[in-house]
């Protein structure tokens, strides 16, 4: 079965949301309307609807004069068994000493790794974006460092790979959060599959604000793998949950935009100790000084 994307961007978060909601309107109507900010610095904001009819682009052309949007860009697309597809596309990862992995490929893991098993299904935290793979980098860059830790937490975990690489180096007291209740549902099952199901415990908070992540503080060590504006939002509970001499590691930054990040948490006196640019992408370890 063949499905439709219209997609086009405007430069206001505001105009973006006025006119995703007037495209609920349209007949015939889409499965689905998302809108984004993209991540590169432009300020733009996409739209974008899901259709199982062709979207009617007279319609379309009429929306963009309304709202002053880019001419939509309509495209068909055809039906993709994305389990497999990915499975075929996603090799095993090694980052240090870490090693994520599918189940389709259980066979390739070495014998000197610490193994993360993460199935294609469940593509974000796979390892391959370079964010994930940065901060996987930057821990075995800690260990190697001989730093240690007895308090680690996860915000934002998506699959949780990060916490489960943490909890297989120290199996202490590890918590994973995430503000998206699928993703805790997802990270839970991740435990499952690698048997640490006892080994980190998984909430739905938003940042810190949960009593378990309160009350678990101070850390050696917290992930956040999100984005710079909620990086930056973060700063201050990350210094209030960080112990003095712990680790940040920060990831989800563009790396034209590393420099704002880090300016943010030097303020609370959380400073740059090493980097990891993979791509796009920058990957701070930051440490909390006296």
């Amino acid at each position: 079965m063949i499905t439709y994307t219209a997609i086009t961007t405007l430069p206001r978060k505001s105009q973006a949301e006025a006119l995703a909601e007037a495209m609920e309107r349209l007949v015939p109507e889409p499965t689905g309307i998302g809108v984004f900010e993209i991540e590169d610095g432009s300020g733009l904001w996409e739209v974008g609807g899901y259709f199982v009819d062709k979207p009617d682009e007279g319609a379309l052309a009429l929306l963009t004069t309304v709202f002053d949007a880019k001419e939509f860009v309509v495209s068909e697309v055809p039906e993709t068994d994305w389990v497999a597809h990915v499975r075929r596309e996603l090799s095993p990862v090694q980052a240090g000493r870490f090693f994520v992995y599918g189940s389709h490929d259980a066979d390739k893991v070495p014998d000197d790794v610490v193994p993360l098993l993460i199935e294609a299904a469940m593509a974000f935290g796979t390892g391959h974006h370079g964010t994930t793979l940065g901060c996987l980098k930057a821990l075995d860059w800690l260990i190697g460092e001989g730093f240690s830790a007895q308090k680690i937490a996860d915000i934002g975990c998506g699959t949780a790979v990060l916490a489960m690489a943490a909890a297989r180096i120290w199996p202490e007291t590890v918590l994973a959060s995430d503000i998206d209740r699928v993703a805790v549902d997802v990270a839970v099952a991740n435990l499952r599959a690698n048997k640490m199901d006892g080994n980190v415990a998984c909430v739905e908070a938003a940042g810190f604000d949960h009593d378990d992540l309160r009350d678990a503080a101070p850390y050696d060590l917290i992930f956040a793998n999100i984005l710079k504006g909620p990086l930056i939002a973060l700063a201050p509970d990350v210094e209030k949950h960080l112990r003095t001499g712990g680790y940040a590691i920060l990831s989800g930054i563009l790396n034209e935009q590393a420099a704002d990040v880090r300016a943010v948490y030097a303020r609370s006196g959380i400073n740059l100790a090493h980097s990891e640019v993979i791509g796009d992408w920058t990957t701070l370890i930051l440490r909390k000084m006296a």
